[in-house]
């Protein structure tokens, strides 16, 4: 038998909520020609000129609200994630962050050093498919394999947002809030720009092009961001027997002045309050892990929005973080 490693991956955090690694962070992940997806000079002109002198003291103020005793949020309970899989399995599991520590490549060299390792699987923690998430994380450790001349094969796993085991145990970690009462829950997925979905339909005839593209049989689906959120919804929704007028999609997270997709989280917490809505709930399918994007733009600057707009009452439904069920769907892709 093959000895095998599992490596998994998330996006990353900056090492302290201060505004200098905040600031480190960010021109890491931002010069990313995945995340940016412009020409070398334009992007560190973007970066430079209109990100890094403002953005990063607002995103360490950002971190400081949600910042643990122990670090990231998105660090600490990923590790918790990695020791929970760890338990599981007899092979070594490690946690790695695309940008920041720990790095793909520090834990792609740490693993090669084990027990004469010749496979890793390699979990990327999106569900779903965008280049600036899964595509970069892949190429990352495709690079650090070629530059370190391992003898490693790259195992993958592909994003699994209509996989059965990752659908039921959504709906079962969302099940406590949906038994109480609520006025409407919002499935909120991390935003795009629409040209990072556009590029990738190769005939230029599908993608938006209509409204209802996304329900319609298409090749292009299996790289299509917007297509697996709605279906991840769609399952989610079947499953857990929601009907049509509890729920609604949005996106969060812009940034830039680029078309994004839509609607805005934001701007539908508002139409929610403003129709009458008290008490809603939101979850976030994209992250597995709870993140800035969940702990402060949802469930503190969005409770906000809400209230400023008449609404009452936000409740977030946790990510799956180390959840025994999700533990066990990880565990069970492993092996």
């Amino acid at each position: 038998m093959t000895n095998r490693a599992i490596l998994l991956a998330n996006l990353g955090s900056p090492q302290h909520a201060e505004t200098k690694a905040v600031r480190h962070y960010l021109n890491q992940f931002l010069m990313d020609p995945y995340v940016i997806q412009v020409p070398w000079l334009l992007r560190r002109l973007i970066v430079s000129l209109f990100v890094l002198p403002r953005r990063p003291k607002a995103s360490a103020e950002a971190y400081q609200s949600v910042w643990l005793k122990e670090g990231s949020p998105l660090v600490v309970l990923s590790e918790r994630l990695k020791r929970a899989l760890q338990a599981r399995l007899e092979v070594p599991v490690a946690m790695s962050m695309r940008y920041g520590n720990p790095s793909i490549e520090s834990q792609i060299l740490a693993l090669s050093k084990q027990s004469n390792i010749e496979e890793i699987l390699f979990i990327p923690l999106s569900p779903h498919y965008a280049e600036s998430t899964v595509t970069t994380s892949i190429e990352q450790a495709k690079h650090v394999i070629k530059k370190h001349s391992l003898n490693i094969k790259l195992t993958v796993i592909e994003p699994f947002y209509q996989q059965k085991d990752y659908i039921d145990t959504l709906v079962n970690s969302a099940k406590p809030y949906l038994e109480q009462p609520f006025d409407h829950l919002i499935f909120s997925y991390h935003g795009l720009p629409e040209s990072h979905i556009t590029k990738l339909d190769e005939s230029g005839t599908h993608c938006l092009k209509q409204d209802n593209c996304c329900q319609q049989d298409n090749e292009c689906h299996q790289r299509c961001y917007r297509h697996q959120v709605f279906k991840t919804t769609e399952l989610f929704v079947e499953k857990s027997g929601l009907l049509p007028e509890q729920y609604s999609i949005a996106f969060q997270s812009r940034l830039g002045r680029a078309k994004w997709l839509g609607p805005n989280t934001e701007d539908r917490l508002r139409e929610l309050a403003h129709s009458g809505a008290k008490n809603i709930l939101v979850i976030c399918p994209a992250f597995v892990t709870d993140c800035l994007e969940t702990l402060e733009e949802i469930a503190l600057r969005g409770q906000e929005v809400f209230e400023e707009a008449g609404g009452e009452k936000l409740t977030l439904i946790p990510c799956l973080n180390d959840q025994k069920e999700w533990v066990n769907v990880l565990a069970s892709w492993c092996k």
